[in-house]
């Protein structure tokens, strides 16, 4: 039979807003093969961790593959009905407010479109809202003041071209790899380049930096104040462009003037040194081709849209912007965060940057689709959402893509919340989300690989996402089932869509209606596409007009702006400060991010067993000192507790966290860990402006978790965690290479331990197989079982969490049968004399483990990464662990390394 797919077949990956093209094909096992495509602009071949591990992710387990209602499998024509009559209902008696969309930077442009088109135009609320909110709102806020519209001034190719690049906010190394690495190579290319880092921990992002500023968290906008009143007092305002093309400077001056008089002023402010401050704001009066590259740390505050403006108003001033090798650069989150903002995917917003408090804006979306009650104001942003659903001002919601019982702030009060709620849709690809749980109706959604659409990065690059898979089970599109509801609540012409080519047309086409250049969202040159050139579409940054038909480059150049009179505007910013502040009872700042080589909630990456070896449960970074202060041992575990919650996470100490915070990545969840959601502790404040929430200063306190066991176990079949180990207090599961991993600790003593392991595997048989060893006077247990020679289980309990390294038995599960030298060593937990222990995993991308890293480097004399990666393949590809390779290397410690302002 003919493969309905013509391999190989161009896409973009499922991950980060870098936007990296991917090339998938077929091996001669017809196993799909994933590598990065060498002439897409945005990663020219180069693929990070994730991306290189996105064939390990392919696999249908746990996949929704037929409709649900009450978790029971119905055919599409019930589950359509039931959403469809269940809304209409809600409608009829509550009014179209009383419903909402919970949408997601994992869906294609496409899907986005139709989603705001129904809610917005034809249920007639703005009640449709978006995961960007916890990540871009601030950045489009903020953009929107200074421009006049949410525009990406420039592109990727600044950072290769500036003398200096400030990363502020952005761990970029872990969260932007592929784009980090075009920036590791700009700087080998050209050494005179400096870059700053300001972030309070230090990163892998620091690695390259000249200077990293241990910023006093918060304090952000206060810096780039002081950077403004620094350049006025060294009359190198551009005043010809201030003047010329921008309005506000005046008084934007003033604000900076009276928080930031002085760079002794900042330097106290900001926990600096005035000589490191000096220094920063003497390379930007220096370097005219500067970038300033933010994320996260800048967005993520309720303060973000003020700190994201007080960044623009430095460029403003300074003219710096538009032109190659300078200008803010803000970088999204999502694969498609940019492309929902295109749609308006935002409460706040309507399609095509199009305003909705705007009456001319909502007469001509109304016109154009014909749609016969356009909502007439802002609907609920994600936080005040799930509130509004808690109070049941709410009464039915449709989640798309996205799991907010892990990722909003507050997180119990959205499982309070979710659990009240008269009818919760759920569409997904997965079966098993923590927020899937509380879905009365399941709606089974293609995933990346099976659908097909286009998605925009962070430099306003559209590329095609392409289907290299078919459609598994009764799985759909997400815009066909939008319209299927839509056509059931009356709107059958509105949404007779075929493909997503006549989707795409339309979002084109509704960007240059009445446009003639007066907004900057415009694609209309795409909007007469035929389905072959649809098809074969390659990536090409926005504006895209018949005078434009390649795209365009860079923005504001010509000093025209989208603000009424054609000028920017700079913005006065007066910074303030967080508000929850550390207390006596919470003492330190919790800080939320991302780790290497995991994603959002783990749906996707929790597949992956190299993805998975790096981090395998919660962890919480402290600073020395505090943990002293708090007693808090390196490598136990902790409890972390604010006013909204409380988790549990295995300490890790580390100077390259600042003193008085903590750090805890945002990814584990129910399906991964019994205590590590994050977010149940981050206070749900938000930006008074964006609506974004507070998730990077929360006040926290650590105390010890006192276990009186800890064990981990090692198994090829998936424990039913939360039944079979009720006894054990913590737990966190990890997938590895044919097996699973499991962390566990209790705070309840067990009189045996062999119990223990028999409670844990009730569903096994204790025969001859089994090789177990108990030591009750030490409170020690090991067991193993053997099924036709092959290790299937293995068991380490003990009195404290100093159990053997997993390492080596991880990699006995991967033999076909257990040798008689490995059989007597098992129990022992650590290998025969002769073998090796790779270690822990460092390089995700070709497992290397930190053991056969530190024998190549002591035997065979290596003295960099670039030896090591020709060794033994380390670093070579996403690069995102060279800083943890370097720190390997006998000379690390007299490395130079960034000048820590702190």
């Amino acid at each position: 039979m003919n493969d309905p797919f013509p391999f190989p077949v161009k896409s973009t990956c499922a991950y980060c807003g870098v936007g990296c093209g991917i090339i998938a094909s077929k091996d001669e096992e017809q196993n799909i093969q994933i590598e990065g495509d060498p002439v897409h602009p945005a990663n020219l071949g180069r693929l990070c961790s994730k991306g290189a591990a996105l064939a390990d992710t392919l696999d249908l387990e746990g996949r929704l593959l037929r409709p649900e209602i009450n978790h029971q499998p119905v055919d599409w024509d019930s589950a359509l009905d039931k959403v469809a009559l269940g809304f209409k209902e809600v409608i009829e008696t509550h009014g179209p407010d009383a419903v909402a969309f919970y949408v997601s930077g994992q869906l294609l442009t496409e899907d986005y479109y139709v989603a705001n088109k129904l809610m917005k135009g034809f249920i007639g609320a703005a009640n449709i809202d978006t995961n960007s909110r916890l990540c871009m709102s601030s950045s489009v806020a903020g953009h929107k003041r200074a421009f006049g519209s949410d525009t990406i001034p420039g592109c990727y190719e600044d950072l290769e071209l500036a003398d200096l690049v400030v990363l502020t906010g952005s761990n970029a190394a872990w969260c932007h790899p592929v784009l980090y690495q075009r920036l590791v190579a700009a700087k080998e290319a050209r050494p005179h380049m400096t870059i700053v880092v300001i972030d309070p921990r230090r990163t892998a992002s620091s690695d390259i930096a000249d200077i990293h500023f241990a910023i006093k968290p918060g304090t952000d906008a206060v810096l780039f104040n002081g950077l403004l009143t620094y350049l006025n007092h060294r009359d190198k305002i551009n005043r010809t462009f201030a003047e010329e093309f921008c309005e506000g400077l005046d008084k934007a001056l003033a604000a900076a003037e009276r928080s930031a008089p002085t760079a002794g002023a900042v330097a106290k402010a900001c926990g600096l040194s005035l000589t490191a401050i000096t220094e920063f704001y003497e390379h930007f009066e220096a370097c005219e081709k500067s970038v300033t590259l933010y994320s996260q740390g800048i967005n993520q505050s309720s303060s973000g849209t003020d700190k994201v403006n007080a960044i623009l108003n430095c460029h403003l001033a300074t003219g710096r912007i538009g032109r190659p090798g300078m200008g803010p650069f803000s970088l999204t989150g999502q694969p498609n965060a940019m492309g929902g903002r295109e749609v308006g995917g935002l409460a706040n917003l309507l399609a095509a940057h199009l305003e909705i408090d705007n009456p001319d804006h909502r007469d001509l979306v109304a016109r154009f689709w014909h749609a016969p009650q356009l909502a007439d104001k802002p609907g609920l942003a994600a936080v005040e959402l799930f509130e509004a659903v808690e109070t049941g001002k709410v009464k039915a919601i449709w989640i798309m893509g996205t799991n907010p019982a892990v990722s909003l702030p507050d997180n119990s009060r959205v499982r309070q919340a979710l659990e009240k709620c008269d009818l919760v849709v759920v569409s997904d690809c997965e079966r098993n989300t923590d927020t899937a749980a509380f879905a009365d109706v399941l709606l089974p959604a293609l995933a990346w690989g099976e659908k097909d659409g286009t998605v925009t990065n962070s430099e306003r690059r559209i590329s095609r996402q392409r289907a290299f898979l078919p459609a598994p089970g009764d799985a759909k599109p997400d815009w066909w089932i939008i319209s299927e509801i839509a056509r059931r609540l009356g709107h059958d012409a509105a949404f007779n869509y075929a493909t997503s080519a006549d989707i795409f047309r339309e979002h084109a086409a509704l960007s240059g209606f009445e446009n003639n250049g007066s907004r900057d969202f415009d694609i209309s040159g795409l909007a007469e596409l035929k389905q072959i050139a649809y098809d074969g579409m390659l990536p090409l940054q926005w504006p895209v007009t018949k005078n434009r038909p390649q795209g365009t480059t860079r923005l504001f150049a010509d000093g025209r702006f989208f603000r009424p009179g054609g000028k920017a505007a700079l913005v006065p910013v007066n910074p303030q400060a967080p508000v929850h502040a550390p207390d006596a009872k919470f003492l330190l700042i919790l800080n939320t991010g991302r780790v290497r080589d995991h994603w959002h909630t783990m749906t996707r990456t929790g597949k992956s067993g190299r993805l998975s070896a790096h981090r395998i449960e919660p962890f919480a970074e402290i600073h020395p000192t505090d943990a002293e202060r708090f007693e808090i041992n390196d490598g136990n575990l902790a409890r972390l507790e604010t006013n909204w919650g409380e988790m549990i996470a295995r300490v890790h100490i580390t100077t390259d966290q600042q003193s008085g915070s903590i750090f805890v990545p945002m990814h584990w969840n129910k399906q991964f860990a019994s205590h590590g959601l994050v977010d149940a502790l981050v206070n749900p404040v938000t930006d008074p402006i964006s609506q974004q929430p507070e998730l990077k200063h929360t006040p926290v306190r650590i105390t010890p978790f006192k276990a009186s066991w800890h064990a981990f176990v090692l198994t090829r079949k998936r424990l039913d965690i939360n039944a079979e180990a009720a006894i054990a207090t913590y737990w966190a599961a990890a997938r590895g290479k044919g097996f699973w991993r499991y962390e566990l600790a209790g705070e309840h003593d067990v009189a045996s331990k062999t119990e223990l392991m028999h409670s844990l595997f009730s569903a096994h048989t204790f025969d001859a197989n089994w090789l177990e060893f108990e030591d009750t006077a030490r409170g020690s247990y090991r067991g193993a079982q053997l099924v036709n020679d092959r290790l299937e289980i293995c068991m380490f309990v003990g009195s404290s969490p100093e159990l053997p390294a997993r390492d080596w038995l991880q990699a006995l599960f991967s033999e076909p049968t257990i040798s008689e030298l490995n059989r007597a060593s098992l129990l022992a937990g650590v290998p025969p004399l002769g073998q090796k222990d790779a270690g822990a995993t460092v390089c995700a991308c070709f497992g290397v483990g930190m053991n056969t890293l530190i024998d190549a480097i002591t035997n065979d004399g290596l003295t960099s990464a670039d030896e090591i990666g020709a060794a033994l393949s380390a670093g070579t590809n996403c690069g995102s662990c060279l800083p943890e390779l370097k720190n390997l290397l006998p000379n690390a410690a007299a490395r130079e390394k960034p000048r820590n302002a702190a």
